[in-house]
């Protein structure tokens, strides 16, 4: 599945300069996910359902250009890495307009029981692990 998360930048997310604040990123990527999530069959709903969380372990982002209030952002999710236990999102912004790249990310996971214990999603959930193999980039 080809998902690309379009968002409106608001006003209140700029900082002196009028760019959108550098904090403000980590949270586009976040709601690119629950998004990504969703139309995949896979809402963090069932996930906890299920008594699977899915904490970040780490987020590293590259900033390239800014972007400023009412700039609309293309965001393209990927799976960059995936064992079963830990998983890594890669993360490409776009500017609408100009197609130029705005930054790169990444997101790293691990999946863990309510008990904050590791667990293999390959055993607690074969079909979403299925999913997540099919999304790896090679």
């Amino acid at each position: 599945m080809n998902f690309v998360y379009e968002r409106k930048i608001n006003y209140y997310e700029t900082d002196k300069m009028g760019v959108v604040h550098h904090s403000n990123y980590i949270r586009y990527l976040e709601e690119t996910r629950c998004e990504w999530l969703e139309k995949l069959g896979m809402p963090f709903e069932e996930f906890e359902k299920q008594g699977i969380t899915i904490p970040v372990l780490g987020v590293n982002i590259s900033y390239k250009r800014h972007v400023t209030y009412a700039d609309t952002i293309l965001i393209r999710p990927f799976i960059k890495d995936y064992t079963g236990v830990r998983m890594t999102v890669g993360y490409e912004v776009t500017d609408k307009e100009t197609g130029l790249v705005v930054i790169t990310g990444e997101t790293k996971h691990c999946f863990t029981s309510r008990e904050i214990k590791p667990l293999n999603l390959k055993k607690a959930n074969k079909e979403f692990s299925d999913k997540f193999e099919n999304l790896l980039e090679k």
